[in-house]
């Protein structure tokens, strides 16, 4: 793998700007890959197949994590779950090990410690977050994900089709309501709607 330097840059680069979240990703990226026992999941097409990552926030950290380890949501080895927590789990799906990392609340002020010369509290994130700790910035576990076979990388595997607006559902995330096959939009709501 890269360098954290290397990876910082090249990170920021894809995401627009370099900022604490980016830190924040690079490093929980590669701890959860050491962790995992894959070396460099990016550029290896050895090591990607056997990755999937669950990221639980759609923020900054998400797209260095994504950028490091290239895992990515059309490849499907990159899952979002809507926690709204900075926390990552990196599954070895060779070797069932897995890793959630989730960053500190306390890493926040305890950047202060690590930056105290730096002005600003965004800078002085920035800064202490490269020099802090990995146990005062992250709590580390070891934990078991049951990952279902429709959820795994590859290709398309299950497919139904909506009894109500006829769309392709793939990967079965169709659901099941009143007897009836639906999309979700049709059966739970959507997050749009179609105006009259």
């Amino acid at each position: 793998m890269d360098s954290f330097e290397i990876l910082l840059e090249g990170s920021a680069r894809e995401h627009g700007h370099l900022c604490p979240g980016q830190v924040v990703g690079v490093r929980m990226a590669m701890l959860g890959c050491e962790r995992i026992g894959l070396n460099d999941p990016r550029n290896s097409l050895e090591e990607i197949k056997k990755l999937i990552v669950y990221v639980e926030i759609d923020r900054c950290a998400t797209d260095a994590i994504s950028y490091v380890t290239g895992a990515k949501l059309g490849r499907r080895s990159l899952k979002f779950i809507d926690n709204g927590i900075m926390a990552a789990t990196f599954v070895n799906l060779e070797t069932d090990i897995a890793v959630r990392i989730a960053s500190t609340e306390t890493s926040r002020d305890l950047a202060a410690k690590y930056a105290p010369a730096i002005i600003g509290k965004g800078q002085q994130q920035l800064e202490g977050y490269k020099r802090m700790p990995e146990h005062e910035m992250f709590v580390i576990q070891s934990v078991k994900v049951d990952i279902p076979i429709h959820d795994m990388p590859g290709p398309t595997r299950f497919k139904a089709v909506c009894e109500q607006c006829r769309t392709v559902v793939r990967d079965k995330k169709e659901v099941f309501l009143n007897g009836r096959i639906l999309c979700r939009t049709c059966g739970l709501g959507g997050y749009y709607t179609v105006p009259e």
